[in-house]
């Protein structure tokens, strides 16, 4: 059967221990609203925006210029009913050499089509992985929370329910 996981992928001209770093800079490219460390195996970190969404990772696999991957622990969307979508899935960062280049894969390892949320964060992962993190990689500066567009979305998701 077909990976139905969430994937992107990215490639950039920086080192992987540059798009490492990047990664581990959650403030940098995801949300300003994050609480804890971001770049210690075995931390909890909490992320939040607004009221529409909060979640709790650990991260359980951190290979310097390699691998990062957070574990989600807890997870709540104000626009979906199933509060359980995210709830022990991983969210993975995969880090190699392509030539001189380095490829960055996201993979949200149990985000599959089926999931109620799969749209809104589709369009938000996708954002968040090639433009923010692409950025805050090749620039030196993402741009995290808010992406407005995602997050209109889910409000109008919400006032449907």
């Amino acid at each position: 059967m077909e990976n139905q996981n969430f994937t992107a992928t990215i490639l950039v001209d920086q080192t992987p221990t540059q798009a490492f770093d990047a990664i581990n800079n959650v403030r940098g490219w995801w949300s300003k609203e994050t609480k804890g460390d971001t770049d210690k195996l075995g931390a909890v970190f909490y992320y939040h925006y607004q009221d529409v969404h909060t979640c709790t990772f650990q991260i359980t696999e951190l290979i310097p210029g390699k691998k990062v991957v957070w574990h989600v622990l807890q997870n709540h969307f104000n626009f979906i009913k199933d509060q359980t979508e995210w709830v022990d899935t991983d969210v993975v960062f995969e880090i190699t050499s392509k030539d001189d280049k380095t490829e960055v894969q996201f993979t949200h390892v149990g985000l599959v089509p089926a999931y109620e949320c799969y749209d809104i964060c589709f369009n938000a992962w996708g954002t968040y992985i090639t433009k923010s993190l692409y950025d805050l990689i090749t620039k030196g500066e993402g741009q995290p929370n808010p992406i407005e567009e995602s997050v209109k979305k889910a409000q109008e998701m919400r006032a449907e329910l």
